[in-house]
């Protein structure tokens, strides 16, 4: 695998003499690869997938530009352009996790924002690449009134993401179910982004898919991990460091709304109402997105 510049004219040929096949990664930190660190830096799904990804004698050029933090407008607005300067075969875009821990959060205006990065890319010829993910008030463990409204807005993401994807024929994975969701060995200490063990699950399952259209003509990626996982007491530090720092920063703006979005749950649950009245509302901003983007 090789690294390469947005900006060169023309990319590096492989042993044969044909150009390596490009491959774009946007998103946030789930692309970046935090959770799976490998000689002191994030390695991740990306980088196991494109491995395998090429005919031999080819190889491929990766191109990752996920940030952990990103928002949706922030790949819309920053990383698309680069992403198309590359000009990519394959692009896989996966955001919207840290859209759910802004009290901005806007479903029409996250539809919007993934429709113009998948059209574009789209526009170029790539083939896309797509995932839902699970909501990180129930991987978090958060008690159900904070829980609640972060799974409401989840599965908002998640269907815009299924409906995209089905627009734009994307290959696309389903993170968001039990199978991945209930297999703590698949994530890392903060339950939000998956350990080399989950990195080398989605690299996999990509692998597989892609293979299916025959868009993979390596050797699928290894599902077994190869570094030692951390231990109790290292993960314990990176939770009580780094890992509640990440949950600190991305939900800071969230925080009291969330204790109000808490507040309305409770007030309902109390009055006989349950969450009916919270899931019309969602369902209907939810209907009213894709109505927007998907145009009925």
């Amino acid at each position: 695998m090789t690294g390469e510049s947005p900006e060169r004219a023309a990319p590096p040929k492989g042993a044969d003499g044909t150009n390596p096949l490009r491959f774009a990664v946007l998103g946030d930190s789930f692309s970046e690869g935090v959770g799976d660190r490998v000689a002191g830096a994030w390695r991740g799904w990306a980088p196991l997938l494109a491995d395998g990804l090429a005919a031999e004698g080819r190889g491929t050029a990766l191109l990752n530009l996920a940030v952990a933090g990103a928002l949706s407008r922030d790949v819309a607005d920053r990383q698309t352009l680069r992403a198309l300067a590359f000009r990519p075969h394959l692009a896989s875009v996966v955001v919207g996790v840290n859209d759910t821990l802004r009290h901005t959060f806007d479903i029409r205006l996250l539809a919007h924002h993934l429709d113009r990065v998948l059209t574009d890319l789209d526009a170029t010829g790539a083939v896309l690449l797509t995932a839902c993910l699970p909501d990180p008030g129930r991987m978090l463990g958060l008690p159900p009134p904070l829980a609640r409204p972060l799974a409401r807005r989840q599965r908002s993401v998640n269907a815009v993401v299924h409906a995209l994807s089905d627009r734009y024929g994307a290959v696309h994975l389903h993170l968001a179910d039990d199978r991945w969701t209930e297999d703590r060995g698949l994530w890392s200490a903060d339950r939000l982004h998956p350990g080399e063990r989950g990195h080398r699950a989605v690299a996999a399952d990509f692998h597989r898919l892609l293979a299916a259209r025959g868009l993979a003509h390596g050797a699928p990626p290894a599902r077994e991990p190869v570094q030692p996982p951390p231990t109790r007491s290292e993960a314990l530090l990176w939770l009580a460091t780094a890992g509640t720092g990440w949950v600190l920063r991305r939900s800071r703006d969230l925080l009291p709304q969330l204790l109000l979005l808490a507040g309305a749950e409770l007030r309902h649950w109390a009055d006989g109402t349950g969450t009916a009245p919270l899931d019309a509302r969602a369902d209907a901003a939810l209907a009213a997105a894709l109505t927007a983007t998907m145009g009925g």
